[in-house]
C-alpha cells in the first residue's frame, strides 16, 4: 500500500499538525496507559517540538520516548538528536528510564546492543508504538538507513550501527522496529527534498527509505508544499 500524503501550504501549517498529532500522544488523547513515541532528528520537526515544550505539556501517564537514529557524538554535542530535542524531553519530565536514549558514551557496539535491547523490551511488552516520527534526507535516506547495504544488515536485528556519509558513525533503528509502529509518519519541507519525496510516496524500490517502510501497516507523508512539488495528489 502506497503511502498517505498529507500536503501543507508551508512549513507553519505542517509545524501545527505536528504538534497536534506529538500531542495527542503524549497526553494519551487516543490511548491512554503504557505507549511510545519516536522522535527524529533533523531540521524539520525541531520547531514543533520546541513549540510542544512551550506549552508545558503534562503526559498521561506510561509514555517512553524513543529516538529514531543518533549520530555517535557525544549527547551534548549540536549534532546529537537527543541535544537537540532536550527542549521537549525536559519539558516532559519523566523518569529517566522512560526517555530510551541512545548511549553514545558507551563504545559503539554496545550503544547498538543496548538500544536494540531496550527496543525488544518494548515490544516483548508489547508496548504500542503509537507514532514513529521519521525524516527523509535529500538522498532518499531516513534513520540512519543509507544504503541497501544497511537494509541487508538490519535484517532481522533492532538497532544497527552505521557509519554515514559525512564520516561519522550512527546508531539506527530498523524496518524492523518501524514495522511495529501503528503509524509511521514522515515530516519533510523544502524544495531540495521534492525528487526524494516522489520516490517516497511512490514506493519506489530504488529508494532506502521506501523499502525500509514497505512492510509498515501505515505510513504517511506529511510535507508542504514545496516538497510536493513532484508529486500528483
Amino acid at each position: 500500500m502506497k503511502p498517505i500524503v498529507r500536503s501543507y501550504p508551508d512549513r507553519a501549517a505542517l509545524e501545527r499538525a505536528l504538534v497536534e498529532a506529538l500531542e495527542a500522544v503524549i497526553s494519551g488523547t487516543h490511548s491512554s496507559g503504557e505507549r511510545a513515541l519516536m522522535l527524529s532528528g533533523g531540521s524539520t520537526p525541531l520547531p514543533a517540538y520546541r513549540a510542544i515544550a512551550a506549552h508545558r505539556p503534562q503526559p498521561a501517564p506510561g509514555l517512553h520516548i524513543l529516538f529514531s537514529d543518533e549520530r555517535y557524538v557525544p549527547s551534548n554535542s549540536d549534532a546529537s538528536n537527543y541535544f537537540q530535542t532536550r527542549p521537549l524531553i525536559d519539558a516532559l519530565a519523566l523518569d529517566a528510564a522512560r526517555v530510551l536514549r541512545i548511549p553514545t558514551e558507551l563504545p559503539l557496539a554496545q550503544a547498538t546492543a543496548q538500544t536494540a535491547a531496550a527496543m525488544a523490551a518494548l515490544a516483548a511488552r508489547r508496548v504500542p508504538l503509537l507514532l514513529a516520527l521519521v525524516g527523509l534526507g535529500a538522498d532518499g535516506h531516513t534513520c540512519s538507513l543509507f544504503t541497501k547495504q544497511d537494509l541487508e544488515r538490519a535484517r532481522d536485528e533492532d538497532a544497527i550501527a552505521v557509519a554515514r556519509p559525512d564520516g561519522l558513525d550512527a546508531v539506527s533503528v530498523t524496518p524492523r522496529v518501524l514495522e511495529r509502529a501503528e503509524r509511521v509518519v514522515f515530516a519533510i519541507a523544502g524544495r531540495d527534498k521534492q525528487t526524494a519525496t516522489r520516490a517516497l510516496a511512490a514506493l519506489d524500490r530504488s529508494q532506502t527509505a521506501a523499502c525500509a517502510v514497505a512492510g509498515c501497516p501505515q505510513v504517511e507523508i506529511w510535507a508542504d508544499q514545496e516538497a510536493l512539488a513532484l508529486v500528483e495528489l
